[in-house]
């Protein structure tokens, strides 16, 4: 079986713009968590995957999209096995899962996330 995509993630410098205009473009519908240094907006439409809006100092504008994967250890050393630079990770995310940001060989940024099996998706 491949490795779907989970999660997709928009960084932003202005999170009540992109929110309306996801909101009149999609109806998505977003729940803000505030995760003491930033708020983290979810989404998730009535298919397909989920995703957040949030927005962080000094970083560029771009949506980031996340494989699932069953090992985020095996997955991260096996994609700098194969060209990828690691970005970041693997990484905690407290109570949800794991997350391993990286480039490609061709220069393309893409993320994985393990889920913590004990934490259910709102």
């Amino acid at each position: 079986m491949s490795n779907p995509f989970v999660h997709l993630e928009l960084c932003t410098s202005d999170t009540k713009k992109a929110k309306d205009f996801y909101s009149d473009l999609f109806g998505w519908q977003f729940s803000d968590t505030d995760m003491g240094n930033m708020i983290y907006s979810t989404f998730k439409p009535s298919s397909g995957p989920g995703g957040g809006i949030f927005s962080m100092p000094n970083m560029p504008t771009a949506w980031l999209a996340y494989v699932g994967v069953e090992d985020i250890h095996a997955a991260t050393e096996k994609a700098k096995s194969l060209g990828a630079t690691i970005c970041n990770g693997p990484m905690e995310i407290p109570n949800v899962g794991w997350m391993t940001m990286l480039t490609d060989p061709t220069g393309a940024t893409i993320a994985m996330f393990q889920p913590n099996p004990s934490h259910k998706p709102a």
